[in-house]
């Protein structure tokens, strides 16, 4: 028999002995075994795509526990301007400035210069205890009124007056003034000679505001003023300075 032949034969030998082997020696099958302990957790898996909106819910009128909260949205438009707030207490004085630079000099023929003298010669006769002069020898500005023997204030300051009265007896005199309608009166000069012809003299400087009144006043009582051509009696003022 060829070699062929021989191998052919041996494999069919040995695959019968193997299917009568598997017959006869096969054991029955063996009941399950116990479960084996949990493996370990894998790995996350890959995220999910975004689901379909929901239905919404059931209102049950009951009300949820508070949420967290949110991130702080975008700033808002600027609010309209409030109402001023009240004003402040005032400040502490602050430090000197600088020494200003010299003015220019000044103009004394620029400045009010109110001035007059009036003498008493031939006044009209009157009730009123107002002394006239009603002579006027100078009035710069023309503040004196030799109608009404009063002065009459048009620049604010500081002025001074005087008189030089001759009397024939008994005479009080008193320089009076009047700011706003209130009545001032200065000290009263008086001679009690009752014999020829006397001289009282006096004067005062006084703080004027304009539209303030300046006169001489004699006493109802004690006003023997002499009137006459021999001798005069003069009533004078004018500004010392102005008020600042």
């Amino acid at each position: 028999m060829s070699p062929g032949g021989w191998l052919v034969v041996c494999m069919l030998a040995v695959s019968l002995a193997s299917t009568v082997t598997e017959d006869v020696c096969r054991a029955p099958n063996g009941k399950d075994g116990v479960a084996g302990k949990p493996g370990r957790p894998g790995r996350s898996g890959l995220k999910g795509e975004r689901g379909e909106p929901g239905a919404p819910g059931i209102r049950t009128g009951i009300r949820g526990p508070k949420g967290d909260q949110g991130e702080p949205g975008p700033p808002g438009r600027p609010g309209n301007v409030g109402y001023p707030g009240p004003s402040g207490l005032p400040g502490l004085p602050g430090p000197s400035g600088p020494r200003g630079t010299k003015g220019s000099p000044g103009n004394i023929r620029d400045q009010p210069r109110p001035a007059f003298s009036a003498i008493r010669r031939n006044p009209p006769r009157s009730t009123s205890n107002v002394v006239l002069f009603d002579e006027v020898i100078t009035n710069q500005e023309g503040p004196y009124n030799n109608n009404t023997g009063q002065f009459l204030c048009t620049v604010p300051g500081f002025y001074y007056f005087t008189f030089q009265m001759v009397s024939t007896g008994d005479t009080c005199l008193t320089i009076v003034s009047s700011s706003h309608g209130q009545r001032r009166q200065s000290p009263g000069f008086c001679d009690t000679s009752n014999k020829g012809l006397f001289q009282i003299s006096g004067g005062t400087s006084l703080q004027l505001q304009q539209g303030d009144k300046v006169w001489i006043e004699k006493d109802p009582f004690k006003g023997n003023i002499y009137q006459g051509t021999e001798v005069d009696s003069i009533f004078s003022g004018f500004l010392i300075f102005p008020s600042v």
